[in-house]
């Protein structure tokens, strides 16, 4: 039986790649709104970061979350976002 290609994405926290099952997505939608994407499968521009909330706050400081959503983001979001990571974890 063919082994099948794992796909890699790379977490913008710690910029290092892993299995696209282990991350977790964050996505923003046409309407601008961003928030925490469980099946990764959400239409709108997504970034990966590890189920990790060191990797989070790393990606919020150096600002690589908003860079690469292309929008600057609410702090309210931010609480959402480490809250549902939390969760996830």
């Amino acid at each position: 039986m063919k082994t099948r290609k794992v796909p890699m994405r790379k977490c913008i926290g710690c910029m290092e790649s892993f299995p696209k099952k282990e991350l977790c997505r964050i996505v923003k939608t046409k309407e601008n709104e961003i928030f925490f994407d469980p099946t990764g499968k959400l239409n709108g521009r997504g970034t990966y970061i590890c189920k990790n909330i060191e990797c989070l706050n790393k990606a919020i400081k150096t600002k690589r979350l908003s860079k690469s959503l292309e929008s600057e983001i609410p702090e309210e979001v931010y609480e959402t976002i480490k809250a549902d990571i939390e969760k996830d974890a």
